[in-house]
């Protein structure tokens, strides 16, 4: 099994560019099954969520290829129907294909999805919309078997922002009968970056970016070739670390206007963060300032960032608040930094985070996605040696991040454990 060893300590300099967004890339792959034809995706990251969703648009019969700095999707023919436990269990965006196959196909069969443990993340407002627009939906021995004649658009109101619930019916609602308003609809950019995409394709798609999304049902969509948005999390794992570890660190596309919530308590924290040409430059002056984080949904603090901002305000001069509203089960990384020396209480949903003035390096464990991150940040800047165990919980979200840091002047490695 892998894992990624640090030398604490290293300033970091220089430029990093940031990949495609996994949280984009992922939706669109579904989308491409809306459309007999080939597909294509520029620059996706080689990532093992990708690969995942990959294998399982395989096992529906669609043809998918790795080349030319992309990823190619051939849904003019696709026999399957069934989203299998065994390729579901390890990533919940697989639930994504459940609207494009009802759409296209009048009927899909996929397994209740799996993913980090990082809280409850249930489907039912998926199944909800998707029953208002006409499906019948059974649940049993643990799939989900949604069938329908043809959709008809309908008014949705979600009782949460949920992103891929919004995703989902978007996807659903392209090929519907009729129009479909979706109230309360997820913000995040990477809704919009669907919307343009299924508008390219032939869709009418209007709203995105707001919290009522609207879609005129088409009789057919075509294929894509689309870019999709630079990945804010990575490029705000990158601003963290540059505010982290001093020095000067340029991150090319990372977007302003998606990262404002960040930026502003990066800023609080006393992080310079300045617009370049292409991107966002970070300069870190010594201990962080601590300041107190609330999560939210977008355009609020990114739930995906509150790890690595609370290994900032680890070592951060203070006292910190850091509250989670979006995952209950979202602080499994505080007994690992506490391991490295971190003063962290939790007490609810928030944890209370006394700044120390170092970390110590140590051997911890990676529990999901971004607590992965938020270990590898805590390495760079304690003292000694850290080996972050367990990446491949890492490896679903970030694309050669030991490389990118390495090349900004981080002493990181990836070895392998037995």
């Amino acid at each position: 099994m892998d894992a990624i060893e640090i030398e604490g300590g290293a300033r970091l300099t220089g430029t990093v560019e940031v990949s495609p967004a996994k949280n984009a890339v992922l939706p669109l792959m579904a989308a491409a099954l809306l459309a007999p034809g080939r597909s294509r995706l520029r620059r996706v990251p080689r990532l093992s969520d990708v690969r995942t969703l990959a294998r399982l648009l395989e096992h529906l019969g669609a043809g998918v290829e790795f080349g030319d700095g992309g990823l190619w999707v051939d849904a003019a023919r696709v026999p399957g129907r069934e989203a299998p436990y065994e390729l579901v269990k390890t990533m919940r965006a697989s639930v994504l294909v459940l609207g494009p196959l009802v759409a296209r196909f009048g009927r899909a069969r996929v397994s209740l999805p799996g993913g980090c443990a990082i809280g409850a993340r249930p489907i039912d407002m998926h199944l909800k919309g998707l029953e208002a627009m006409g499906a019948r939906v059974v649940l049993e021995h643990g799939y989900v078997e949604v069938t329908a004649r043809r959709l008809r658009g309908a008014r949705i109101v979600l009782d949460l922002p949920t992103v891929t619930g919004t995703e989902n019916l978007m996807m659903a609602a392209a090929l519907a009968e009729g129009r479909t308003v979706i109230e309360n609809a997820a913000r995040e950019p990477e809704v919009e970056d669907l919307a343009r995409c299924l508008n390219a394709m032939g869709g009418r798609v209007r709203g995105a970016g707001s919290s009522v999304i609207e879609i005129d049902g088409v009789g057919e969509l075509g294929p894509m070739d689309h870019l999709p948005v630079p990945d804010r999390i990575e490029a705000g794992t990158f601003l963290v670390a540059g505010a982290l570890c001093g020095g000067e660190v340029t991150v090319r596309g990372a977007r302003a206007d998606h990262l404002d919530a960040l930026v502003a308590k990066l800023k609080q924290a006393g992080a310079r963060v300045d617009p370049v040409k292409d991107g966002l430059r970070v300069r870190g002056d010594g201990r962080a300032r601590s300041v107190d984080v609330r999560t939210g949904p977008y355009p609020g603090f990114p739930t995906d960032m509150q790890a690595q901002f609370m290994a900032l305000m680890a070592v951060g001069r203070g006292l910190s608040v850091i509250t989670e509203t979006v995952f209950e089960n979202r602080f499994m990384h505080v007994p690992e930094l506490n391991r490295m020396g971190a003063d962290i209480r939790v007490e609810g949903g928030s944890a209370v985070v006394r700044g120390v003035r170092r970390l110590s390096g140590a051997r911890v464990m990676a529990t999901d996605l971004r607590a992965s991150a938020a270990l590898v940040l805590a390495g760079l800047v304690a003292d000694g040696t850290t080996v972050v165990s367990r990446v491949y919980h890492l490896d679903r979200g970030y694309e050669r991040l030991e490389e990118k840091l390495a090349g900004l002047g981080a002493r990181i490695r990836r070895i392998r454990e037995r």
